[in-house]
């Protein structure tokens, strides 16, 4: 049968990537197809074709069948039916592969782990997933961090995560991509107000409205969101802002986005042991982060014919993070060099500020045809990334109260001023070749050249001016197998890159550990790291009521970069080397059934992410450490944070045709505690757990929906991040004791048992 494209429109696209969700990843949302018509107009019969798309940008997309990659996507539909307090608590809780953890101790600040790799906030972290909003890459560009906190999940038409090292989506891909679609007027008319509230001082706003005249459609979302926290100081604020006017015609389609927010986050640190009398204290605080952004994107693409279309993005991003942390002042005690007198200073406050302004383009064109007579799809493209950001650092002595407050005995003095230019150049080509009816061949690959420039601004750290640049030809190779209708198998081989970011570039000597983010300096150059992903996989149905998938897959990180903890009470502590070959390899297993008013999905992740290359690392608190406080990491140990095993259930019952109820189960194993390396230290592992999550929605009527939620059903005490440090707090009620210092296992814990209940309100 020849295979035929078909602009259906985005209503359609959206339900038809919402049915891959099911159909391979067994997640929970609904099973939506596209009916796309056969060569003969007079033909009644209606394939199935489900299309997924292959690159950050708008383009014709690929039929799931000819995927090589076991791709998830979520619909905005799924994640409104479970009402999470926080996108990533969806993820968590319905993504194979993903897991938490809360280093920040913020609930809208975690570290998103998918496969092995890692999206964070926390400047430091050693990043391996891209992140996309309609085409833009939205990891900052200082650090490549991501705030998952700048984009309401009211604005979510989509997410598609892709595994791999996909080198179509550019730098950082190291284990994997997510894309962000957000939702238009077209595709979501009318309204609603939503207002929820609840545990920890809970309670939120959202409002919605789009529509469309004529060619012309616009959409806008607002929400306004306070929290308190389960912890001790522990506060929330955010407030953000997504609005997109678009045109469409038949052959056109223009889009003009705006996302802004304004969030104030405090954090509390990770607690040792030691403190697990009352596991809601802050070990020390304030820490407060306060997040500004700003962006502007215009996206376009023109159908030259249904088998050529242009597709291309312009950005602007302004971005702002002022953050001040308390601190233990490591050199209490000492003896200053200069002064001659020992240093009685309990605590330092560090404040440190990001001015950054972010731009850039794609540009991508893609093709359908024959080569040799065989059905062909090829897509090219461009793109430019470019930031210019200004980081500042300022450093305050202080002492601690009763309760571990920080107050501050002087003003502040800045310690480094200094500017960063990020220019990252691509060019790629992708393109997926129909052997016979049931065998597709997709090759891909991609060019980066990329920069990184560091000049310092106080004039007394001449050192660090320098310029970085990296460059390397990333490829892929795919093919799928279709035997029958029911079952796709397919292997996948690709590569990627990741380039030093200017805090790694500027914190890698293990003689000067910084404390991130902290003053930079002139340091050994690190390599970029280079990832090579194998994978093979299988899904299909058994019936229309059930499907599974499959997947095995390994990816090898070459001079991979890793955050080496030092000497230290704070998680922050440390510095980067490369440290030789990383593995993550492992398997994952999907089913989704339903029988009736009841719907099981289920997921089981096996991942072993460890070593491959000896190396030496200082982490005093290490108890197996030697006298210099030195541990030796040697092949086959486990990397700290990321547990063997995960296993998700997700049961939806309808109770009648007003009233469904749902129930997660995560079962996470245990994880090694960061600066334990070697897994040699007494503390051994941190344990695993089983967490259980209820929902529930009731239509009172067409408009009004309550619904609520319940975490934590039986108030499970459970860490889920873990790192090895210094307990300065062993005097009575947990008073700073510089004379006393203890080694701990300092731990992240999750949040205690919490409800929450809301009303929405909803108009055409």
């Amino acid at each position: 049968m020849k295979k035929q494209y078909l602009e259906c429109g985005r209503t359609q696209l959206a339900l038809a990537m919402a049915g891959a969700m099911a159909m391979m990843q067994g997640a929970p949302v609904a099973a939506q197809t596209v009916p796309v018509p056969l060569a003969s107009p007079s033909t009644q019969t209606m394939p199935v074709v489900t299309v997924v798309g292959t690159t950050p940008l708008t383009g014709l997309g690929m039929p799931l069948t000819e995927i090589p990659a076991a791709v998830q996507i979520v619909g905005a539909r799924e994640i409104e039916a479970q009402h999470p307090n926080t996108i990533t608590d969806y993820l968590a809780q319905n993504v194979t592969g993903v897991t938490l953890n809360s280093s920040q101790g913020n609930p809208y600040q975690p570290d998103v782990n998918y496969r092995g790799f890692t999206a964070s906030p926390l400047l430091g972290t050693p990043q391996g997933l891209s992140v996309f909003q309609d085409g833009v890459r939205i990891n900052e560009p200082f650090g490549d961090v991501v705030n998952w906190d700048l984009l309401a999940q009211s604005a979510i038409e989509r997410i598609e995560v892709m595994p791999g090292s996909n080198p179509l989506f550019g730098l950082n891909t190291l284990g994997g991509a997510i894309a962000i679609t957000t939702k238009s007027g077209r595709d979501n008319p009318g309204g609603s107000v939503e207002v929820e509230g609840g545990s920890f001082g809970h309670r939120s706003m959202v409002f919605q409205q789009g529509g469309q005249n004529g060619n012309f459609d616009y959409f806008v979302t607002a929400n306004d969101e306070a929290d308190q926290g389960w912890a001790d100081h522990n506060p929330s604020r955010v407030k953000q802002l997504f609005g997109k006017v678009g045109y469409t015609d038949a052959h056109t389609a223009i889009g003009l986005s705006l996302t802004a927010a304004d969030n104030d986050l405090q954090g509390t640190q990770t607690i040792p042991r030691s403190f697990l009398d009352n596991p809601r204290q802050a070990y020390t605080y304030p820490d407060v982060n306060q997040n500004r952004a700003i962006m502007l994107n215009l996206t376009g693409k023109h159908d030259f014919s249904d088998a050529l279309q242009l597709s291309g993005n312009a950005y602007y991003r302004h971005y702002n993070n002022d953050n001040t942390s308390s601190n233990v002042n490591n050199d209490y005690g000492s003896i200053g060099p200069l002064t001659g007198q020992i240093d009685l200073t309990t605590a330092n406050n560090t404040r440190s500020v990001i001015a950054q302004d972010s731009y850039g383009f794609a540009v991508q064109l893609s093709a359908t045809g024959k080569l040799a007579g065989m059905n062909n799809q090829l897509t090219a493209g461009v793109s430019g990334d470019f930031a210019n950001a200004r980081f500042s650092q300022y450093y305050q002595d202080a002492q601690f109260t009763a309760d571990r407050e920080t107050v501050g005995t002087d003003n502040y003095t800045l310690q480094t001023d200094a500017s960063t230019r990020n220019s990252n150049l691509g060019v790629f080509v992708s393109d997926t070749l129909s052997l016979t009816r049931t065998v597709a061949l997709t090759a891909s690959a991609r060019y980066n050249h990329a920069s990184v420039n560091i000049e310092d601004l106080t004039g007394t750290q001449p050192l660090l001016n320098g310029s970085n640049s990296f460059s390397r030809v990333n490829p892929a190779l795919g093919i799928t197998y279709n035997p029958v209708s029911w079952l796709t198998a397919y292997a996948s081989y690709n590569e990627g890159m990741r380039t030093p970011t200017a805090i790694e570039l500027a914190c890698a000597d293990p003689a000067a550990p910084c404390s991130l983010p902290n003053d930079f300096i002139a340091d050994p150059a690190l390599k970029p790291v280079i990832s090579r992903t194998f994978e093979a996989g299988a899904r299909g149905t058994l019936t229309s009521a059930f499907h599974w998938s499959g997947a095995i897959f390994r990816t090898d990180l070459h001079d991979d970069i890793a955050f080496v903890s030092s000497n230290g009470a704070s998680s922050s502590t440390g510095y980067f080397q490369n440290v030789g070959t990383t593995r993550r390899q492992g398997f994952e297993l999907n089913a989704r059934g339903q029988s009736g008013p009841l719907a099981v999905t289920a997921s089981y992740t096996y991942l072993r992410a460890t070593y491959q290359s000896s190396f030496v690392e200082q982490s005093a608190s290490n108890s197996s450490a030697n006298a210099q406080g030195n541990v030796t990491v040697n092949p086959g140990d486990r990397i700290p944070g990321i547990p063997q095993n995960t296993l998700k259930l997700r049961f939806d019952y309808a109770a009648t045709s007003k009233w469904n109820m749902g129930t997660n189960v995560l079962y996470r194993s245990s994880i090694f505690a960061r600066g334990d390396e070697n897994n040699q230290d007494v503390n051994g592992q941190i344990a695993g757990y089983f967490v259980v999550d209820l929902d529930t929605t009731y239509q009172v009527t067409k408009q009004l929906q309550v619904f609520a939620h319940l975490n934590n059903l039986f108030d499970k005490r459970y860490a889920d991040f873990g790192i090895l440090g210094e307990n300065f707090f062993n005097g009575p009620g947990h008073s700073f004791s510089g004379n006393d210092v203890t080694n701990e296992q300092f731990l992240g814990m999750g949040a205690p048992r919490g409800f929450w209940v809301g009303l929405r309100y909803a108009w055409k």
